[in-house]
C-alpha cells in the first residue's frame, strides 16, 4: 500500500510516493528543473498562473510512477501541501479567473492596516489572532476595488491546495487550518471570519465549504485520473499549508516542539495548546493540523521572505551558470565569521511581517572594494539570512517561546554548515536535521486522513535523525557579526 503527497510550493512542485507500512518513501521528483517564474508587472507584486502548479503536478506524479513502477491502483490515498496565503478565484465552472496572487506579493498592505484600524487591534489580535495585514482575506479585498467586474464573477475563493484539490476531484473545499491562514476565521467564536468579510464588503458565501484537514475531502475524478496517471477514485485525505505540513512532517505538532525551513522564505514555527498572538503582530498564529476547538493547537510562525530567494539571487547573479550550493559554501568557507566586516540585508522579497510589513529591501554594508570578493559576499548572504533568523526568535521568545531544539528538514538551506552554524550558536539552540520533506509528509498525514495510522504520534515515530549541528561555545565573533548587521537594520528601521 503506497501513499502520495504533493508539495506545492512557489519555486516547484514536488512529489512522493510512500510505502505506508515502513514510512519510507520509494520514489521522490521536482518539477520544473528551474525555479518557476513569479510574475511581478508591478512594484512588490508576485502572481503564478494556477494551471502552471496543476501542469508540474501532473509531471512530478509521473516521474514518481515511473521511478517506482508501481501499480496506480495500490496507491491509497493523496495528501497535499501548498504555498500559503495565495489566493485564487474561480468562475462557476471552475475556471481561475486571474493570476493566484501569491504568499510574497504585498500590495493589499494598506487593505489589511484600514481593516485592523477600522475593527481594532486588539479585536482582530483576540478573534484572528492577527493583524489581516497581507494576507488572503486583503488581497481578495484588493481585487475587490481594483478589478470590480473580475470581481462580481467569482464563484469560489481558494487557497493554492485547494485549487489543486478541487483539479483532482471536482470539489471546492478548504479547512479550519487554512481559513486561519488567510485571516478568514474567528478563533473566539470558532467560526468564519464575517466581521473582517463584512468590513471588506465580501458575502462569505465566496467561501468553499470546510473540511477537517485530516478526512475525506473528495476522489480523484476519471479526468483527473487519466491526466495525472493514477487510478480513478484515490482520495484526497489531508491537506494544509506548507509550514504547518513541514513542522508535521518533522514531528512538531505539540506544546514546546520547534520547525524551521529554509526554503524560498525561511519560517520558525512553534506550538502553542491556547490562543496565542503578538502584540507586535510580528509573527503570526494560525490552527495546526490537529487543532480543534476542545483541543486547541496553534501554530506560531515565524516567516523571512527574503531567504533562500536571496541565495539563489547570489548563485544567478554572482556566479557562472554552472556554480552549484556546495561549491559557494566551499568559497565562503575560506572567509572568516563576519566576512570581515560585510553586512548583508535580506529583506528584498516584499514586507517583512517581522519587522512590521516595512519595505526595507535587500542591502550590502559595508562593503570595502580593496577586501571583499566574491566569496566574502556568498558568506555574508548566508550570515544575513541566519541574523534575520536571530532576530526573528529574539521577537518569538518575547512572547514566552523558548527555542531549545529547532527539528528542519534536508531539503534545504540547513544543508549549510555556515547558515546552521551561525544560527544555532547565535541561538544556543541545538539543530536537529530530519530526513524528511514537506511531500513526505503529506503522503504520510494521507494517511492519517486514510484511518490507516490510529494518530500522528504513530505515523512520525521514528523518525531518521541524520545529523545535528551544535551551538560553538565561544560565540563572540558571531555576536559582533551580528550587532554589526543588527544596527544597521535599527537606522533603516527608523529613517
Amino acid at each position: 500500500m503506497y501513499l502520495l503527497g504533493l508539495d506545492i510550493g512557489s519555486s516547484s512542485i514536488k512529489a512522493a510516493l510512500v510505502d505506508a507500512q515502513s514510512h519510507t518513501a520509494i520514489a521522490t521528483s521536482s518539477f520544473p528543473s528551474t525555479e518557476m517564474p513569479i510574475q511581478a508587472i508591478n512594484p512588490d507584486w508576485a502572481e503564478q498562473d494556477p494551471n502552471m502548479w496543476w501542469t508540474y503536478a501532473s509531471e512530478a506524479i509521473q516521474s514518481c510512477l515511473s521511478q517506482s513502477h508501481i501499480d496506480p491502483n495500490d496507491i491509497k490515498a493523496i495528501g497535499i501541501s501548498y504555498q500559503m496565503h495565495g489566493l485564487v478565484v474561480v468562475d462557476k465552472n471552475g475556471q481561475p479567473l486571474r493570476p493566484s496572487i501569491i504568499w510574497c506579493d504585498s500590495r493589499a498592505i494598506p487593505y489589511g492596516d484600514i481593516a485592523e484600524s477600522a475593527l481594532g487591534k486588539d479585536y482582530c489580535s483576540a478573534n484572528f489572532l492577527n493583524s489581516p495585514g497581507n494576507f488572503t482575506a486583503s488581497k481578495l479585498k484588493w481585487v475587490k476595488e481594483n478589478e470590480p467586474e473580475l470581481f462580481d464573477r467569482i464563484h469560489k475563493v481558494m487557497l493554492p491546495g485547494d485549487y489543486i484539490a478541487y483539479r483532482m476531484t471536482g470539489n471546492m473545499c478548504t479547512t479550519v487550518s487554512g481559513l486561519s491562514e488567510g485571516i478568514m476565521w474567528n478563533f473566539s467564536k470558532n467560526t468564519v471570519a464575517t466581521s473582517l468579510l463584512d468590513h471588506f464588503q465580501i458575502n462569505d458565501s465566496l467561501l468553499a465549504d470546510v473540511n477537517p484537514s485530516f478526512s475525506d475531502q473528495g476522489q480523484l475524478h476519471a479526468g483527473a485520473a487519466e491526466h495525472l496517471g493514477l487510478t480513478k477514485g484515490i482520495p484526497v485525505t489531508y491537506r494544509a499549508g506548507d509550514q504547518p505540513n513541514n513542522a508535521m512532517s518533522l514531528g512538531v505538532f505539540e506544546p514546546g516542539q520547534i520547525a524551521g525551513t529554509g526554503g524560498t522564505s525561511g519560517v520558525v514555527y512553534a506550538i502553542s495548546d491556547h490562543l496565542i498572538s503578538d502584540p507586535k503582530m510580528r509573527v503570526n498564529s494560525f490552527a495546526h493540523v490537529n487543532h480543534t476547538l476542545q483541543s486547541p493547537r496553534i501554530g506560531v510562525l515565524l516567516c523571512i521572505n527574503g531567504c533562500g530567494i536571496q541565495y539563489g539571487w547570489m548563485r544567478k547573479s554572482l556566479g557562472d551558470e554552472n556554480i552549484s550550493y556546495h561549491d559557494i559554501e566551499t568559497r565562503a568557507a575560506g572567509v572568516p565569521i563576519g566576512s570581515e566586516g560585510l553586512s548583508i540585508l535580506s529583506f528584498g522579497n516584499g514586507a517583512e511581517r517581522m519587522l512590521q510589513n516595512k519595505q526595507v529591501g535587500g542591502q550590502m554594508v559595508n562593503l570595502n572594494f580593496n577586501v571583499h570578493q566574491r566569496a566574502h559576499l556568498y558568506r555574508a548572504a548566508l550570515e544575513g539570512i541566519a541574523f534575520s533568523f536571530y532576530y526573528g526568535i529574539q521577537c518569538m521568545s518575547e512572547m514566552g517561546i523558548a527555542v531549545s531544539e529547532l527539528r528542519v528538514g534536508n531539503d534545504n538551506l540547513f544543508q549549510s554548515q555556515i547558515f546552521s552554524k551561525t544560527l544555532s550558536t547565535l541561538s544556543g539552540s541545538t539543530i536537529t536535521v530530519v530526513d524528511s520533506t514537506g511531500a513526505i509528509g503529506a503522503a504520510i498525514g494521507a494517511g492519517v486522513g486514510l484511518g490507516y495510522y490510529s494518530s500522528l504520534t504513530e505515523a512520525f515515530t521514528n523518525q531518521s535523525v541524520i545529523h545535528t549541528i551544535e551551538p560553538e561555545k565561544d560565540k563572540a565573533r558571531y555576536t559582533e557579526a551580528y550587532q554589526l548587521w543588527f544596527d544597521h537594520l535599527q537606522k533603516t528601521l527608523s529613517a
